[in-house]
């Protein structure tokens, strides 16, 4: 069945043919609770309501016209955004490597067009920002860029975490920092709110940019629209995709004006970035996560879960070692292999995923319920005991 597929991919032995809430149903029959959400981009759950709404409405309407033209649904995408960020404009693309792209395109011309020589961009150990050459070379991290080198010059990297280290990097040709507030892909590790703090105290010290990638944290993920609002700082340029779309492929680049003041027509585009369809999908997942409400609840669920996943921890010491993360964007630590947690977790009706430092994340849809939680739970438990006989 997958023989045409470029080998790029490992896919269990399972085809999913519906999806309903939180729940998703394989060809057989089975159904499986849904707590990797295709990588925290299903925020809202499988046919949301609202969702399928909107897309219906607008497919019968018109699908895609270009950026030679104004989309009405892009304007107003674009102009929430800028309501309830820090940000004054948005360029809408359809991925999260893609608005990693714009966001060092944005530090590069922002300099740039000032007559300045300054390109260079600090990034940090573990860090992923996606597949394209530019954000392999910002991440760095060898498994990802084995056999694609060279890498592309313009990045340096220290610890994650070390102010200290950021600190002695910053040369006179370093133009901004990109950073994670919480690393998804390297192991659900969060910056300390000091190091946060500290990053915005340089760039401003230095004249940098401070770029967030909010990526796989943003949209509601941790409890706050966005992560970077736990350390109460605020970066000059952001990055976002995943639960923006709700499964529609939909990213966008947030920046202030003076961060995006070189983005002149012709400077950047996108064929597809911000058509009418994604447009209809990205303000229909605003529509739900800026109800009055909704990110107390996904608080409260992520303080929910983040107890009882250490109950799991506490009764297979063996099998696990801790527990990390924040709101709805969590991780197992494990002393055993994670693939051999996710795979049996998998075999059990449970579907998670692995990341970098042997942990295995769980990533519900934000519209998760207490029931839903104990159901993980038992059978996290379950499979953690069949590991531990093992």
């Amino acid at each position: 069945m997958t023989q045409s597929v470029m080998k790029t991919y490992a896919p269990a032995d399972v085809v999913f043919d519906k999806g309903e809430g939180v729940f998703l149903f394989a060809e057989d029959g089975k159904r499986f609770l849904d707590f990797g959400a295709g990588v925290a981009v299903t925020c809202l759950g499988h046919a949301h309501p609202h969702l399928v709404a909107a897309l219906t409405e607008q497919a019968q309407k018109l699908w895609h016209c270009s950026n030679l033209y104004k989309i009405k649904g892009q304007e107003r995408f674009a102009r929430r955004l800028a309501e309830n960020t820090f940000a004054d404009v948005a360029f809408s693309c359809n991925s999260g490597a893609e608005a990693n792209e714009c966001a060092i395109k944005v530090a590069r011309k922002h300099f740039a067009a000032k007559g300045s020589d300054r390109y260079r961009i600090l990034t940090f150990a573990g860090a992923f920002h996606g597949r394209t050459m530019a954000t392999l070379s910002a991440g760095k991290q060898a498994k990802h860029c084995d056999g694609f080198g060279p890498m592309l010059d313009g990045f340096d990297q220290v610890a994650f975490n070390d102010l200290d280290a950021a600190k002695a990097a910053i040369t006179d040709k370093t133009a901004a920092i990109l950073v994670e507030p919480v690393q998804g892909e390297g192991g659900m590790r969060p910056a300390d709110v000091a190091f946060l703090q500290g990053l915005r105290a340089l760039c401003d010290e230095h004249g940098l940019l401070l770029m967030f990638d909010e990526v796989q944290t943003g949209v509601g993920r941790t409890g706050k629209l966005f992560a970077h609002e736990w350390a109460g700082v605020t970066p000059d340029v952001m990055a976002i995709a995943k639960g923006i779309g709700g499964g529609f492929p939909v990213g966008a680049c947030l920046a202030t004006n003076e961060a995006a003041s070189g983005m002149a027509p012709g400077s950047h585009g996108s064929t597809y970035g911000g058509n009418p369809l994604a447009m209809a999908a990205a303000n229909a997942v605003l529509d739900v996560v800026l109800e009055d409400g909704f990110l107390d609840h996904v608080s409260k669920m992520g303080e929910l879960f983040q107890a009882r996943l250490q109950d799991v921890v506490d009764a297979h010491p063996t099998v696990l070692t801790g527990v990390r993360g924040r709101g709805l964007m969590l991780a197992l630590e494990c002393k055993v292999t994670n693939t051999d947690l996710v795979a049996k977790c998998f075999a059990n009706g449970l579907l998670a995923v692995p990341a970098g430092d042997n942990v295995m994340r769980l990533l519900p849809p934000l519209v998760v319920q207490e029931e839903h939680i104990e159901a993980a739970i038992a059978i996290l438990m379950r499979s953690c005991a069949e590991l531990s006989e093992k």
